[in-house]
Formats: structure tokens, C-alpha cells, sequence
């Protein structure tokens, strides 16, 4: 038999890792774990423990304690205990510790390579070349930017006490991915890790001992759900971090809405892999391997969804089904084989009925003719065929080793179907027409696009999600964002009220430029402004607005549930104006600040009955310079060019989210509104706005400014009326992809309690007051950071 032919039969042999060095460290610790708690290990104070087992044999590897809420508040109260230190470290100093932690990591690799293939049943190649360096990568990048941090983030200061909660797909890498940037930015941590999946953690929190980590900076606590609701509801805890479920990921946003906290999530996905028939099919299918049976499916941006051009669809189905023939399912240890174990019998349910109701909705399942093996959680790698696009397989995430296949005909029909889906973390395109590929890329509602390429991470990368796959970012210098707040912000008062108290009776209306307000505005009534016209309120009413010293300035429509509706809808229209250059959205913005300056007196006047005059002039004079000033950042506010370890590129783009709803401020009518209107333009998006509830006239005076100004109708859209109902209404709707409202503090939580169904975006001032004239507050990146969101395109590049 020749060389060829012995290569062409040759089977692949047993090659096992050796755990030994794993079950030695387990066997040190009794294989009992207590919580990792102010640098010490604890005993559970109320619950016992639980057993950790191994999804591959269903052996039991340890026993692991279960958090209680007395465990959580001990830990929170140590964390805060700590804080007060760690921030007082230089950017330095906690950077020699991050970097400590990388070496440490790297010192124990392989053990920690095989604990988490033990405790997770991922391929031990997996865990050993692509989880571990990207552990160890994290912290070494996180450590480079605590030594930067004060000159990169001037006037920003840590969160405080962080909730952080993991999943059990990548144990140790989400712990990395969530303790280097919280850690480099000064906070402290209490950190829940997945129920199945602790023991990587607690491996962790040794070796946080070992380099000599401050106590209570990180604190582990084990459990279930409850023990991460315990966490989440913690009065003290500043910030939440989660990654997980979009049903959990709903449930914390609701449970944090009455509360201050900060909240990033990182949630479901559904992810499209679009292959033209250009691609190299070669190429592609051994990029869908990784894309979809990497960690067995259970990949939150797993490209489960296989959009192909009908054209190729046969030859194509052919060489998946040929390569899933030589998928090796095994024992996770043995380094000979692609797909492991199944984390939990849960789990394992879970998969079997998603796709026995796949096939019942009509999908062709096809599952290849190979060795499994007797005992564990295992599945097979399976392909669905002739998936309908409303088929729960196509819109439900699996996270399995399933892939649903649907067909396309045009660039245009494959982003339909890619973005038919409430998710939208990552997408992967394959086409050898890079024009093709990257327009495709741009349209696709998705945090991450890889470019003839799948699941490449890095530290460098910001990687988070759109709509319901959730918001903020892990990683890059979006991430460090998470964990940091203005200094200012922080610090602010609570908002009290700017506005003078009405005249006592019988005392005389005060006088400006020599008219009495009321003069000024005999008969002034307003209409809404909704598709760039001037329309009446579908409830046939109106509010009155009367002036500081009780005097009647005019009237104002009362909108309500339609005229939302309406706004939304026209909102909606208006989205070219985000495909506009940033040049020209920039040329707009300088038109309406000339137009308000030509207007500026006159409005003035109307305006000085509530605020007096010198607010009044003062806000048309500081509105000019904020519209100017957004006109600068329109084509400023860009992105950058990353250049992770591998010979890629990814292009971070910021994005607008789409249509923001805004809740305008009372106590600066004028310069309020146009300090959210005008970043949200700026950005890209389009606005339903309800204007202040003590001056809802500043929207006539507006809407003529805008109407001259070449601002594409619907672009902004004013509905006036009561607060309390539109942001209801504003908060639950589901084309509104954010919300921003600065008010009083109830308000604030009602944006947050009523937006948590579609998991809209939310930018409050949490019922703190914003000095609206002071630049440094009322202007700026922090409102440009909340009016996009980063999407990273990522290409290789070179040989």
C-alpha cells in the first residue's frame, strides 16, 4: 500500500490527555468547595452544596456550595469593604496585578485546560488552544490599559461594587472577559459563575490568592438561579453585568429598573452564515464547522442559521454532509476528537425537542452515520434542511450542534433573512467579492460580522449585541466604558427644579423687553409635528401652558397612544437619514443653528415667560453653540481599525441604534431638548420626541426651524402632552430601539421597568440634575457613546 493510501485509510486513534495534575487539585481541596469571600474561602451560611458533574460520564467531580442571599451580602459588603483601596491604587499598581494574573495563567494552563474540559465536556483542544490564550490575552491587554487609563479616560471614574454573572459555555474565558476590564477600571467584584460549571472560578480565586490580590476585591460566590437573583437585587451592588439567556437577561433588566444600578448584557443569539455563490465552498464549509459545531453549538454567536444562495444549494448541502461525516464525537479528553459532551441533561432536552419540532413544522433533519459514544450527553451533529424562515428553528436559539439551512437568491433577499430574527449578535458573510461582502457586512443588524471567517475573538474587540442579543460590549475600548461613569455624573445632585415658583395673587406679571408674555401669544396654540407636518392630536384635546407668574402662554395638543404610534411609524420612514454621509447630516445641523439664530429673539421672548430672560436668552445663545457643536462631531465621531494577534483587521463602526424615544427635561425647555435631539442626529438616528411638560411650545418654535433647515421629514417628531402616559407608551414599543429620558427620578425607572420586553436601550440621568449650560456635562462623547452602538467587521487580510 502506498503512503497516499495508507493516509487516505487512516483512522484516527485514542489520544487522551492526561487529568491528573486536575484531579490532584481537586483531591487537595476534598473536592468540597466553600465561596471564595474576602480573600479567604467560606462555608455556605444558610445552604449546603450541590454536585458538579461531568457531562461526559455523569460522575460526580466535586460538591459545590450554594450561594444564599447572607453568602451574597457578605461578599458585597467585602467587595465595598475593599473598594476604597483598589481605587486609590495607581493605574500602575493595578496593572501589575492583571499582568500577575496572566502569568498566572499561563503558569497553570494545562490544568486549567482540563478542569474546564472535565467540568464543561468541551473538547480538551478547545479549552487547551483557543480558551485558556484568550484567558491569558485578556488580562495582559487589560493590563495595559489600567497603566492608561488616567490619561485615556480623564474624568471618568470606576462603577463601584460589580455583580457579575457568567454562563457555562466558556467559564473561565467569561470570567476573564468580565473581572480584566472591571478590575482595570477600579472596581471591585462579587462574580456568580455558571451552577454547572464553577470550578474554573474557584481555580481562579486560588490563584488570585496566590499573586497577592488585596482581599474583597474579587469574591466568588457558587449557586443557582436564586444565588444570582440574590445578586441582582443587592441594594449595593453599583453595576450588573450578565451574560446568558435573553429570558434571564429580561428578568435582571426588570429587577434592576427601580434601582440605580448600571446594566450591560450579553445575551442570545441567532446568528445567519450567509455563503454566496462566489465563495470558496471549501473554504466556507470548514468555516461553518467552527461557526456552528465549535463547543458543541453551545456558542451564544454560533452561526446556526445557513443562508445560501439557491444556486449552490446542492453541491453545497454535499460537502456539509460529507464533512459532518467525519465529525469525531468523544470523550472530551481525548485530543483526537471535534465534539464533546453536552453540558447538562437540561440541556440535552432542550435540543432534542427544538428539533423534533423542527421537523415537525417540516425541516428535513439529517444526522451522519458515526460512532457515538454509550454513556454522557451527547448529540449528534445534525443539519435541517427546507427550514421555513418563521420555523422555531430559525428563530429560537438551539444552542446545540444544529444548523437550520434556508436559501436566497440576491444580496437583498439574504439580509432580509438575516435580520428576520429579534436577535442580532454576530453574522458571518463568505463571498470572494469583497464589495459584495462588506455591503452585505453593513446592513446586517449585528454586533460582530466576520468576513470570510468565523469566531474570532480578542481583547482588543469590543464583542456585544443589537435588539434582543442585548447591549454594551465585552472587550476593546468600548468595553472599559461598561465599568466606568463621568466623575461628575457619579457625583451629581438630585435633580431639583430650575424653574421660578408661580407669582403670588394679585401680584403683577413680570414684564420682558417691555411685553407682558401673554401679549406675545394671544391664541397660541400648537400642533404636533409628525413625518416633517404639522398635525392635530388624535385625542381632540390640549393642555394649557401658562407662564412662571400663572399667566397663559398658549396651548398645546395632548398626544397619546396613536400619535406615537404615528411618530414611530414616521420615524421609521425617515431612516435615510442615517444612510446620509456624516458630511452632510453635518451641513444639516449648521443650517438649523443658523435658522434658530435668525429666529433666536423672537423665541426668546415666548421662552422668557417661563424661564425670565436671562435663561431664556441664555438658552438660544448656548443652543446655537451645542447645535454647532454637533455639527463638528457628525463626521468626527468615528471608529477605529483594530488589529488583533492574527492576520485580520476589524473595523469598528459606530452605528446608530435607530429611532431613539426622548423624554425631554423641564427645567431648560429650549437647550434641554436640543442637548438630546441633536447627538441622536447627529449619530444617525431618528427621534420621537416629547418635548418638556412645563413648556411643550418650544416644539412650534422648533419644527419651523427644522422645516427650513432641509431635515428629511420624520427625522424628529414631536408629540406633546402628559410625561407619565407617552412614556408609557414610548418605553413598551417595540420599533423604538432606545430610550432616553432625563427627568425626575421615577421617570427614570418607569423608562427602564417599561422598555425591559424587547430590551430596548436605555439612557436616563437616573433623577440626577444635568447643569444643561455647562459643556462639560451637557455635551459631549458621553451623549455621541449612547446614540451609536459599535459594530466590528472583521477581514483577514496578507498570506
Amino acid at each position: 500500500m502506498s503512503i497516499a493510501e495508507k493516509f487516505l485509510t487512516m483512522e484516527y486513534g485514542p489520544a487522551p490527555e492526561d487529568p491528573k495534575e486536575a484531579l490532584t487539585w481537586l483531591d487537595r481541596h476534598g473536592r468540597r468547595f466553600g465561596h471564595f469571600i474576602d480573600g479567604a474561602w467560606q462555608q455556605p451560611i444558610e445552604s449546603g452544596f450541590f454536585d458538579s458533574n461531568d457531562p461526559a460520564t455523569g460522575e460526580k467531580i466535586a460538591a459545590i456550595s450554594q450561594g444564599s442571599a447572607a453568602d451574597v451580602d457578605a461578599a458585597v459588603q467585602a467587595a465595598r469593604k475593599a473598594l476604597p483601596q483598589w481605587q486609590g491604587l495607581t493605574g500602575h499598581a493595578r496593572a501589575r496585578y492583571l499582568y500577575a494574573m496572566a502569568r498566572a495563567v499561563q503558569r497553570h494552563s494545562r490544568r486549567l485546560a482540563v478542569l474546564e474540559t472535565i467540568d464543561n465536556g468541551k473538547p480538551i483542544r478547545e479549552s487547551r488552544d483557543i480558551d485558556i490564550p484568550l484567558v491569558v490575552r485578556h488580562f495582559y491587554h487589560h493590563a495595559g490599559w489600567a497603566q492608561l487609563l488616567e490619561s485615556e479616560f480623564a474624568g471618568y471614574t470606576a462603577c463601584g461594587v460589580v455583580g457579575q454573572i457568567i454562563p457555562w459555555n466558556f467559564p473561565l474565558l467569561m470570567l476573564a472577559w468580565k473581572i480584566a476590564p472591571a478590575l482595570c477600571t477600579g472596581n471591585t467584584v462579587v462574580l456568580k459563575p455558571a451552577e454547572f460549571t464553577s470550578l474554573t472560578a474557584l481555580a481562579f480565586a486560588e490563584i488570585c490568592q496566590e499573586i497577592g490580590l488585596p482581599a474583597g476585591v474579587v469574591n466568588i460566590v457558587t449557586g443557582d438561579g436564586s444565588t444570582g437573583e440574590a445578586l441582582v437585587k443587592h441594594p449595593d451592588v453599583d453595576k450588573i453585568a450578565f451574560t446568558g439567556s435573553t429570558e434571564v437577561g429580561r428578568a435582571i433588566r426588570s429587577a434592576t429598573a427601580q434601582s440605580h444600578k448600571k446594566l450591560s448584557l450579553e445575551l442570545g443569539g441567532k446568528s445567519p452564515f450567509i455563503i454566496f455563490e462566489d465563495a470558496d465552498l471549501d473554504s466556507a464549509v470548514e468555516g461553518l464547522v467552527d461557526g456552528i459545531w465549535f463547543n458543541q453549538g453551545q456558542v451564544c454567536c454560533a452561526g446556526s442559521r445557513l443562508l445560501m444562495q439557491e444556486s449552490i444549494a446542492v453541491p453545497l448541502i454535499e460537502k456539509i454532509r460529507e464533512r459532518m461525516g467525519t465529525l469525531r464525537v468523544g470523550a472530551p479528553l481525548d485530543k483526537a476528537i471535534d465534539i464533546g459532551a453536552i453540558v447538562a441533561p437540561v440541556q440535552l432536552e432542550r435540543i432534542r425537542r427544538l428539533v423534533d419540532q423542527g421537523v415537525a413544522e417540516g425541516a428535513t433533519c439529517w444526522q451522519p452515520q458515526i460512532e457515538m459514544p454509550s454513556r454522557g450527553l451527547y448529540f449528534p451533529p445534525t443539519l435541517l434542511s427546507n427550514v421555513h424562515p418563521t420555523s422555531v428553528v430559525a428563530q429560537q436559539e438551539i444552542f446545540g450542534p444544529v444548523l437550520a439551512a434556508m436559501t436566497f437568491r440576491t444580496p437583498t433577499e439574504a439580509v432580509e433573512l438575516a435580520n428576520n430574527t429579534v436577535y442580532g449578535l454576530a453574522g458571518c458573510v463568505w463571498s470572494e467579492s469583497i464589495n459584495v461582502a462588506l455591503q452585505v457586512a453593513a446592513q446586517i443588524k449585528a454586533g460582530v460580522v466576520w468576513v470570510n471567517c468565523t469566531n474570532l475573538f480578542d481583547a482588543s474587540c469590543g464583542f456585544g449585541g443589537y435588539r434582543e442579543s442585548g447591549y454594551g460590549r465585552e472587550g476593546g475600548r468600548e468595553g472599559l466604558l461598561e465599568y466606568l461613569e463621568p466623575a461628575w455624573f457619579k457625583n451629581a445632585p438630585a435633580l431639583g427644579t430650575y424653574i421660578s415658583p408661580p407669582a403670588k395673587p394679585n401680584e403683577p406679571v413680570r414684564e420682558t423687553t417691555g411685553q407682558k408674555p401673554t401679549d406675545l401669544v394671544i391664541d397660541r396654540t400648537v400642533k404636533l409635528y409628525i413625518g416633517g407636518k404639522q398635525v392635530r392630536p388624535d385625542s381632540g384635546y390640549s393642555m394649557e401652558v401658562r407662564s412662571a407668574a400663572g399667566e397663559l402662554l398658549g396651548e398645546a395638543p395632548l398626544g397619546n397612544r396613536k400619535d406615537i404610534r404615528n411618530a414611530v411609524e414616521a420615524a421609521r420612514k425617515a431612516a435615510v437619514w442615517g444612510r446620509t454621509t456624516a458630511h452632510n447630516r453635518a451641513q444639516v445641523l449648521y443650517y438649523m443653528a443658523e435658522n434658530l439664530s435668525l429666529r433666536g429673539e423672537e423665541i426668546a421672548r415666548r421662552l422668557a415667560g417661563l424661564v425670565g430672560v436671562p435663561q431664556a436668552a441664555k438658552e438660544v445663545a448656548v443652543g446655537i453653540e451645542r447645535i454647532f457643536t454637533y455639527a463638528a462631531w457628525a463626521d468626527k465621531f468615528d471608529g477605529a481599525v483594530h488589529n488583533p494577534p492574527s492576520r485580520t483587521i476589524a473595523i469598528a463602526m459606530n452605528e446608530p441604534v435607530g429611532t431613539v424615544g426622548i423624554i425631554c427635561p423641564n427645567e431648560t425647555p429650549l437647550l434641554g431638548l436640543l442637548s438630546l435631539v441633536l447627538p441622536v442626529l447627529a449619530a444617525g438616528n431618528t427621534a420621537v420626541v416629547v418635548p418638556s411638560e412645563t413648556y411643550p411650545l418650544i416644539a412650534g418654535d422648533l419644527y419651523q426651524v427644522f422645516d427650513t433647515s432641509d431635515l428629511p421629514g420624520g427625522a424628529v417628531n414631536f408629540v406633546t402632552g402628559y410625561r407619565s402616559q407617552l412614556l408609557k407608551t414610548l418605553a413598551e414599543h417595540d420599533d423604538i430601539d432606545a430610550i432616553w429620558c432625563f427627568a425626575d427620578e421615577a421617570s427614570a425607572m418607569a423608562a427602564k421597568s417599561f422598555s425591559a420586553g424587547n430590551l430596548k436601550q436605555v439612557f436616563t440621568n437616573e433623577g440626577r440634575a444635568i447643569a444643561w449650560f455647562d459643556p462639560k456635562q451637557g455635551e459631549g462623547r458621553w451623549f455621541l457613546q449612547h446614540a451609536t452602538q459599535v459594530k466590528n467587521i472583521w477581514v483577514p487580510y496578507g498570506e
